[in-house]
């Protein structure tokens, strides 16, 4: 990877490619976004408030129910609407006008674009100011549909002046594609607030007993996330004495198809929906589950190593090099190791309790907020005033 860096960038890098100083710059910034309710959307607001508070000028692109969410404008940066369909179509078209008409009105040194579909669409407005462009998600979908991603995935990569991935794996495949320039720079959870109610309050909202073992897992509701195996492993724990409830808050796609699937094999899992009271559900949980087929750095999984939670998750993607030794690691779409992983958590006390304590541990080696905004300053500084020149 280091082939592709200029020896000033070199120098800038710590071993890990992150930024090795706290830079100075305080220039305009367009961020563009396509439909999110986690992830990129909490990353993208914690951006905002940083940049902005460091005395930059901030200008947000992306769809309006997304700041509705996360509130950008709210936050301090101005907001242009551009509906950014969720998949490729006739609709980039007037997504890429209207997106090329919100960066003319306000120039920016630097247009930043995040996940694919937002990179597509700036890489299509061909802005004049150079493009960084941020990879918070590995293609894994298969078929034809793989194939158009796969092909996205090339342009953007090609367009971009400066690729950063959210973990190595996505580092390594923007190089695989002709990335110009790239390099790794970590999503940090954003900092949670206190629990605003106790642990017997939050149970009680879900009417279980003390003795009754609450498992939590948050996130969008969408194939990636195999939430059809956390559903099949939660029917065989109603045998367990007592058995334990499982809630996941999180909206999206796969709702109805989860709700079916629930209510089919009887399964003790509630879908909660879009929940914005997660320090309150963790401090009521005794385990956290993360069942995906690829994550980069995930939030949740973040946020339950802070607050100190028992963590389940798969070894996919980031999330080995994020937890360490401090969550268990199961495959991939494993019902029985799923079910193996949490049963001998739920039947050994000091072992939940040693994974408890090894989560705040873990999570103090992490990079914060305030050293993601910094890192993405750096990565800014590094490539302003070069004019962009899409591929």
């Amino acid at each position: 990877m280091s082939d592709r860096f200029g020896r000033e960038d070199r120098e800038r890098m710590h071993p890990d490619g992150t930024a090795s100083e706290a830079p100075g710059w305080t220039g305009s910034v367009a961020l563009v976004l396509g439909s999110s309710t986690g992830g990129v959307g909490q990353h993208v607001s914690s951006l905002v408030r940083g940049l902005v508070a460091a005395g930059c000028d901030v200008l947000v692109c992306g769809p309006a129910a997304v700041d509705e969410q996360f509130g950008f404008a709210a936050a301090g940066a101005a907001f242009a609407p551009v509906e950014i369909p969720a998949t490729p179509g006739p609709g980039d078209s007037g997504a890429v006008r209207v997106l090329r008409r919100a960066l003319a009105a306000r120039a920016a040194d630097v247009v930043h674009a995040h996940g694919l579909r937002a990179g597509f669409v700036a890489s299509l407005a061909r802005p004049s100011a150079p493009l960084v462009v941020t990879l918070h998600n590995a293609v894994i979908a298969k078929g034809l549909r793989g194939q158009a991603a796969a092909l996205l995935e090339r342009i953007v990569s090609r367009a971009a002046t400066l690729v950063l991935g959210a973990s190595d794996d996505l580092v390594e495949r923007a190089v695989a594609l002709g990335a110009r320039q790239v390099r790794l720079s970590p999503v940090a959870a954003p900092t949670m607030g206190a629990p605003r109610r106790s642990r017997s309050a939050v149970r009680a909202e879900f009417r279980i007993a003390p003795d009754v073992p609450l498992i939590l897992s948050v996130g969008r509701l969408h194939p990636q996330k195999r939430y059809d195996v956390l559903i099949d492993a939660a029917a065989r724990w109603r045998s367990r004495q007592p058995a334990p409830m499982v809630v996941v808050a999180g909206s999206g796609p796969s709702y109805m198809p989860l709700a079916q699937q629930a209510s089919a094999v009887h399964a003790p899992v509630h879908l909660l929906g879009h929940r914005t009271d997660v320090p309150d559900l963790l401090s009521g949980a005794d385990l956290a589950v993360v069942t995906s087929d690829w994550e980069a750095r995930q939030l949740f999984a973040q946020e339950a190593l802070h607050a100190g939670v028992p963590l389940v998750c798969t070894q996919v993607g980031g999330l080995p090099g994020l937890v360490g030794d401090a969550a268990v690691l199961i495959p991939p779409g494993d019902v029985d190791a799923l079910d193996a992983a949490v049963g001998e958590l739920l039947d050994d006390p000091a072992k939940r309790a040693d994974y408890a304590a090894r989560g705040p541990r873990r999570a103090a080696q992490w990079p914060s907020e305030d050293d993601t905004v910094d890192d993405v300053r750096a990565a800014y500084a590094s490539v302003a005033g070069h004019r962009s020149e899409p591929g």
